[in-house]
Formats: C-alpha cells, sequence, structure tokens
C-alpha cells in the first residue's frame, strides 16, 4: 500500500491555505537559467522547450500549470533543485504559454496527452539521456498522470517515473469546488488571461465565431470552456470535457513509481481528488497528503533557504523509489 505519510510542518501563518497558495507565486525568489529550444510539431504548430543542464544522463520534463509557464516559481525552484542534485531538466511551455502565441485555434487543455507524448518521443528521439522522469504541477500534474496511465503499455523504457503535485485528477468535482466563492479571487485572476487570448484567436481565426459578450461576462471556468474548449477540441459539453480529460480513470493503469502529492487544505480539490483506494491498490502508484500546503504552494516559513519542501520531497522521491543511475556526463 503505497502511501506516504508526510513530514510536512509549516509555521502558523504557511498553515493557512490561502497564505500558501498565494505565497510562493508573490515571494519566492528563484532565478532561471534556460536555454530555449523551439520545436516544430506535427500539425505545423510550435512548442517551446526550457533545458537547465546539470550534464546528466537523467533529464526531468517539467510540465506547468494552468496558464502557468517555465517561469512559473514552482518550475524554477524545481529546476533549480534538481541541477543540484546532478539532473538536467527541460520546462515544457504548453502552446500558447511561452510568451508568444501558437500559431494554430487550438492551444492545450487538462487532458491533452498527445503533446506531452509527443514532446517526451521528441526527447528521446534527438538527445541521448538514458532516464526520463516527468514532474507536472496543478493541470500539468492532471497531464502527467493521465500520460503515464494512458500510456503505460507504450512508455519507453527509458521513462522511469513521474511526480504530479496539486493535481485535480476529477475534473468534475474540482470544476464544483472552483465555483465557491472562496475561490473567486483566483478564478478571476485565471480568467482574465484566458479571455484575452480566446479574444485573440477570434481575431486570427474569424471562421472561429466566438460569442464575444459572452467571453467577458465568463465568471466560471465552464462558460469559457463552452465558448472555446468543447467547440475547439471536439467535446460535445463542458461535462463531457471534464469526464475525458481526468486523470483519475487512469490512476490504476500506471506501472511505473509515480507519487501524487496532494494537500487537503487545497481549496481547488474536492474530496474525490484524494486516492487513497486507488493508491491502497497499486504497486506503483504512490500517494501523499499533507494536512496543509495549498495549492502548489508546500512553503514552510519566511525564511527563503527553507522554502524548499515540495522540491526536495520530489528529488527525494527520485532517489528513494526511481531506479536509476544518476550520472555527470562530460558536456
Amino acid at each position: 500500500m503505497p502511501i506516504f505519510t508526510a513530514d510536512f510542518k509549516p509555521t502558523i501563518p504557511f498553515k493557512n491555505g490561502h497564505f500558501n497558495t498565494m505565497y510562493r507565486p508573490l515571494f519566492q525568489k528563484e532565478k532561471s537559467l534556460y536555454t530555449r529550444k523551439r520545436i516544430g510539431t506535427w500539425d505545423h504548430d510550435f512548442i517551446d522547450l526550457d533545458f537547465s543542464k546539470a550534464n546528466s544522463n537523467t533529464l526531468a520534463v517539467l510540465i506547468h500549470g494552468l496558464e502557468g509557464s517555465s517561469e512559473s516559481k514552482y518550475m524554477v525552484s524545481t529546476a533549480n533543485e534538481l541541477n543540484s542534485k546532478g539532473i538536467d531538466t527541460v520546462a515544457f511551455n504548453l502552446r500558447g504559454c511561452s510568451g508568444e502565441d501558437n500559431l494554430l485555434l487550438g492551444t492545450y487543455h487538462s487532458g491533452k496527452t498527445e503533446d506531452v507524448h509527443f514532446v517526451i518521443n521528441h526527447l528521446l528521439e534527438n538527445y541521448d539521456y538514458e532516464n526520463l522522469i516527468i514532474i507536472g504541477f496543478s493541470l500539468g500534474g492532471n497531464l502527467t498522470l493521465k500520460y503515464m496511465g494512458e500510456f503505460a503499455d507504450k512508455l519507453s523504457p527509458k521513462i522511469k517515473g513521474a511526480i504530479a503535485t496539486s493535481v485535480p485528477i476529477d475534473i468534475t468535482s474540482s470544476e464544483r469546488e472552483m465555483d465557491k466563492l472562496k475561490n473567486k479571487l483566483y478564478i478571476e485572476e485565471f480568467l482574465k488571461t484566458i479571455r484575452l487570448k480566446v479574444l485573440e484567436k477570434s481575431y486570427k481565426f474569424p471562421e472561429f465565431k466566438l460569442d464575444k459578450e459572452k467571453l467577458f461576462k465568463a465568471s466560471r471556468f465552464k462558460h469559457l470552456e463552452h465558448l472555446y474548449t468543447v467547440p475547439v477540441f471536439g467535446f460535445e459539453s463542458p461535462e463531457d470535457y471534464w469526464q475525458k480529460a481526468s486523470s483519475k480513470p487512469y490512476l490504476p493503469k500506471i506501472n511505473k513509481p509515480t507519487l501524487l502529492i496532494n494537500a487537503e487544505d487545497d481549496s481547488f480539490l474536492a474530496k474525490e481528488c484524494f486516492p487513497y483506494e486507488e493508491a491502497g491498490d497499486s504497486d506503483t502508484f504512490f500517494l501523499e497528503v499533507t494536512k496543509y500546503g495549498g495549492h502548489v504552494g508546500f512553503m514552510t516559513s519566511f525564511k527563503q533557504h527553507e522554502n524548499r519542501w515540495l522540491e526536495k520531497r520530489i528529488s527525494r522521491f527520485i532517489e528513494e523509489n526511481v531506479q536509476i543511475n544518476i550520472e555527470q556526463t562530460i558536456s
């Protein structure tokens, strides 16, 4: 029964989930050292990959959350931590999230694992890494878990494991949580950037008939899904999207060491997002639930040097549960 007991013990203010959620993006100090590589896709678009290297035989692929990027604080801090442990990283900017709009009408969504599959195959075919590990946060964590289960029988032996953090594995229940008053400020921040991106797409693709009045009145994810995600990606309804994009049904199929870290006080997650039963029935899917941590927070105090619990937990899982021999290579 691979269910871990968490050792996350924050100081008093960081025991508030909202405080912990907001502290990392506002105050964490991390500097990125990326080298960007743009790759062309099979459907005549592009994806930007940001590498941070330690001259290793092992590469961690980092996938950000909704409206994040390689510059999200949790992405940068994880890259820096893994580099310090001798692991190369590549931050996968989802389409439209690298600072430049992508070329197609479609960008990304919570279940779009074909892009993950494409990027992983590109890395396997064009680089000489012996080991690949996939690490996802929030929406990127859902993509990670779904990919590990959906493609379980097709994964290269070089893919050794995965870690996912703060993941709405059951999107239906998470959407209900996000609609509650406690998440109103978060929703509005997300919708600000998404509205503008969707509006820009409507100008670039006039055949995409967008109801602009409804766009700017949108106050829930469901409203934007109805206007954009459903018609662009071919879902029948927002509910159809939630069901098909959720990673929870794929957890029993995971066959390589994979860790999910979720916090009980994450205001984005409902009880359905804590898969104790799936972890208890698996030999390879691990679950760690912390009492505190918020959403992709997991900060412990105001002391910067102490605020690496999540990054160190990721590193420790790789060290203890993913069977690889990390070696430095000559650059």
